[in-house]
């Protein structure tokens, strides 16, 4: 098929580069000349495991980049994977979907060819419906469900896997008002996934589509609570959490998935996604209780691990290692990272902080300009009176003979990805 994808980010990117490896042609839309112009060198502009090899594949070939909105009228259908951030009062701000439906809509008024235009992005139950649809109605004058159709395609990619995730999706979700037209397209598109693996596909209405998207990432989110919460009362009674994880994982009903506690969730998805649902629930005057005590202990766990590394030493005016920046290994995403709470609760004990990651100093500099960046978990454990870990990067599980250059080798994990060994004082955040 002749895809358009509106939107270069983290989900525009992916969702492109795996289309063109399954077979599609693919046409991504941005108004970044800079992404234009590295994907169409086959560069990823983001880093992702498994999509730089995409994109070096099929970059300027079956994947090209412009900024022009008219190559849309080419394709048989076009992806909207817009950004959609939160407001102050946690609420989606849909500034770039109403502008990307606006340009997708004018474009859209010169041709007459049926049209399906697919909303990628994640937005709240009735979004597609009464804000998007019309746009995309009036902007090219043509009526949905005759010559154009919109239809809800939620992604379920995790950063650090999302090309995985897509190739080999546990479900795939189409939500349209039925129009047959849409429901051919979308499954022609997925084809290729659906036989190689067999995956379930549901079709569904629009907002039930724009729902599942929301709570699915509800009940993640709030089952990295709860096991953190059963944490935190695990380490109160020196219980090894993780002991208890494995064993209630194994009843079927719970699952071992998202059993590992810790300093907490981040990243573009769980934070935005549980303050958009819990703003909508407040819409329509329902207390969401459950989801708002997920969200505060979540906020809670960085404190929680700065408590213990309090009870071993004072970090006023001496050098502390942070270990890991990212929200979590295989990107360089600092999006809601637990790192950030962390080194804002290190500075203002008037600690002289020196982080390191993999991949996301650079991100993480434009943050924090103040604090030194190490090039190695060895530089930045040397002379540190404590070290902090907040992301589970492979390497950091190697660290032995680095803890000796510590001044005071105290080490607060927060990830159960450092091993307790003689020589340092260890302590696990709920372990």
């Amino acid at each position: 098929m002749d895809v358009s994808i509106v939107g270069s980010g983290y989900v525009g990117t992916t969702v492109a580069a795996c289309l063109a490896d399954l077979g599609h042609d693919v046409t991504a839309i941005d108004v970044d000349e800079g992404i234009v112009d590295a994907l169409n060198r086959g560069e990823a502009p983001i880093h992702e495991p498994g999509l730089d090899e995409l994109v070096s594949a099929w970059g300027g070939d079956r994947l090209t980049a412009t900024t022009d909105y008219g190559a849309i009228r080419e394709t048989d259908l076009t992806m909207l994977a817009l950004p959609t951030p939160s407001n102050d009062d946690g609420s989606i701000d849909l500034e770039y979907m109403r502008a990307g439906a606006r340009s997708v809509g004018e474009a859209l008024a010169e041709g007459e060819e049926f049209h399906l235009v697919v909303v990628k992005s994640t937005v709240v139950p009735g979004t597609t419906e009464e804000v998007l649809e019309p746009i995309l109605a009036d902007e090219s004058d043509r009526t949905p469900g005759d010559t154009l159709s919109v239809a809800v395609n939620p992604e379920f990619q995790r950063e650090g896997s999302a090309v995985e995730d897509f190739m080999e999706p546990d479900k795939i979700v189409l939500g349209t008002d039925g129009n047959g037209r849409a429901l051919d397209r979308l499954a022609e598109l997925y084809e290729p996934i659906v036989l190689e693996w067999d995956v379930p596909v549901v079709e569904t209405g629009r907002r039930e589509a724009e729902m599942i998207k929301y709570a699915n990432n509800a009940f993640l989110a709030s089952k990295v609570s709860l096991i953190n919460d059963i944490g935190n009362i695990c380490k109160e009674y020196d219980v090894d959490a993780y002991e208890v994880a494995d064993a209630i994982g194994l009843d079927h009903r719970i699952g071992s998935a998202f059993l590992r506690s810790g300093v907490g969730w981040g990243g573009s998805c769980f934070p935005k996604d549980l303050d958009a649902l819990i703003a909508a629930a407040h819409d329509a005057e329902y207390e969401p209780i459950v989801l708002e005590a997920a969200r505060e202990l979540n906020d809670r766990q960085p404190e929680r691990l700065l408590d213990l590394l309090d009870e071993h030493v004072d970090v006023a005016n001496q050098r502390v290692a942070v270990l890991g920046l990212s929200f979590k290994p295989g990107t360089d995403d600092i999006r809601n990272s637990r790192a950030i709470p962390v080194i804002e609760g290190l500075l203002s004990r008037g600690a002289e902080v020196v982080a390191y990651d993999p991949v996301a100093t650079d991100e993480m500099s434009e943050r924090f300009p103040e604090i030194t960046y190490a090039d190695s978990a060895a530089e930045a454990l040397d002379g540190a009176v404590g070290a902090a870990v907040v992301t589970d990067w492979d390497e950091f599980a190697s660290l032995d003979a680095e803890f000796d250059a510590m001044a005071e080798p105290v080490v607060v994990d927060g990830r159960r990805i450092v091993s307790r060994r003689e020589g340092i004082t260890y302590e696990g955040l709920t372990w």
